[in-house]
């Protein structure tokens, strides 16, 4: 099995894993990244998403890129707009070999993982997703899930987790919410009917105060965690504090097995 990402900086010419295009809707491609000027622009969409629109504060490695130290052991997947060739939209994969290089993964250092261990052999991580403002449609990211699908498939991973962002200033029903409280408010309502088993629980190294926010507020999770939660994914635990994002992170678990019949036919074709 060789799940050696395509582009990587301790092996500069690996072995292809992947089908250079793969199918998605009309409009777009998806690929992934097979050179560093490709990754580079997926860390653009991510800085023009994280620091220009939502206010993160990035290193500055690459001025107006969005680069930290697991970039170049991740693979990149990236979504092209077909008549721009503009990168729309991104996600990164951890493999569980390219792990053990790097030394953790990205959710390590926000959260104390122990209770993983029985699974990191066939567990990959995702991060730093994005879509282009102009382009949050189903349609992209159904095309990002339905290759990471693929790739757990070929490569015989079965366990994804990775941190859910909650934006610190989140919309409610009545206007923005800000302080954490519409994170403590999804909180409570994902763990009453998402939360996973035991086995599976983390703990935050930073934690978001919930108990001393308002967690009652009439708050919908954000897209992104509704469509992991309409997956079958589960919550791990409590939300971090990423104060560099300015947002919590929840803990998200995605298992194949618990992927709903409709979505399995869909990205697995079984």
């Amino acid at each position: 099995m060789n799940t050696e990402p395509i582009f990587q900086a301790i092996s500069p010419a690996p072995s292809p894993v992947h089908p250079a295009v793969l199918s998605a809707p009309h409009g777009i491609d998806v690929a992934w990244a097979r050179h560093q000027s490709e990754v580079r622009e997926a860390q653009k969409l991510r800085f023009d998403v994280f620091a220009t629109e939502m206010g993160a504060r990035l290193p500055h490695t690459v001025p107006g890129h969005d680069v930290d130290l697991f970039d170049d052991f991740c693979e990149h997947l990236l979504v092209r707009d077909k008549a721009s060739r503009q990168v729309i939209g991104t996600y990164r994969v951890l493999t569980p070999a390219q792990a053990k290089r790097v030394g953790s993964t990205y959710s390590d250092t926000e959260f104390d993982l122990t209770r993983l261990r029985g699974v990191r052999e066939r567990m990959v991580e995702l991060g730093r997703s994005c879509v282009h403002r102009d382009h949050r449609h189903g349609g992209v990211i159904m095309a990002l899930w339905g290759a990471l699908a693929g790739f757990m498939v070929r490569n015989q991973l079965d366990t994804m987790i990775g941190c859910a962002s909650i934006p610190m200033q989140h919309e409610g029903v009545h206007g923005m919410v800000g302080g954490g409280h519409a994170a403590a408010s999804i909180w409570r309502q994902v763990k009453d009917q998402h939360l996973a088993p035991i086995d599976f629980h983390v703990r935050p190294r930073l934690p978001l105060p919930v108990d001393r926010l308002n967690s009652t507020l009439a708050v919908q999770p954000p897209a992104l965690i509704k469509g992991y939660l309409r997956l079958g994914a589960k919550v791990m635990g409590p939300p971090a504090w990423d104060p560099d994002f300015n947002a919590a992170d929840l803990p998200m678990l995605m298992r194949l097995s618990d992927l709903p019949a409709r979505y399995r036919k869909h990205f697995l074709g079984a």
